[in-house]
């Protein structure tokens, strides 16, 4: 197991509507994937596809604005299968804006090679949408 992927941005909007783009499918494809089928809720489904990649998983907390954690894996994966892995956001007010701190953690080494450089893209991503 790899160590956690962690990484941190400053997005210039409140964390409300930071948190949206995590539970909402319209605003989730506004900056990562091309599909996602959400059910917002403990124990709730966290389908997204990017790029024909299918991330498959389900929310396992949920704490407005602040939190969302995710159990997330990949379909069809022998190292990183559905919900194997845990996606943690955490959301803080900062100045006008909100401070978002990502961690990944329970990445293989290989897996977590292609995350450390797809997280820094999407969460730039984020910040625009």
């Amino acid at each position: 197991m790899s160590d956690p992927y962690r990484t941190s941005i400053r997005i210039e909007a409140p964390p409300e509507t930071v948190f949206a783009h995590f539970v909402r499918p319209e605003l989730l494809v506004r900056w990562m994937g091309d599909y996602a089928r959400l059910e917002a809720k403990e124990g709730g489904v966290f389908s997204v596809d990017i790029n024909g990649v299918l991330i498959r998983g389900h929310y396992v907390a949920l704490d407005p604005p602040r939190l969302i954690e995710i159990a997330w894996g990949e379909a069809a994966s022998q190292t990183m299968p559905p919900g194997a892995t845990r996606l943690r956001i955490e959301l803080a007010p900062e100045d006008s804006g909100t401070r978002l701190v990502l961690t990944h953690d329970g990445l293989e080494p290989a897996d977590a090679a292609r995350h450390a450089a797809g997280w820094p893209h999407f969460v730039e991503r984020l910040a625009v949408a």
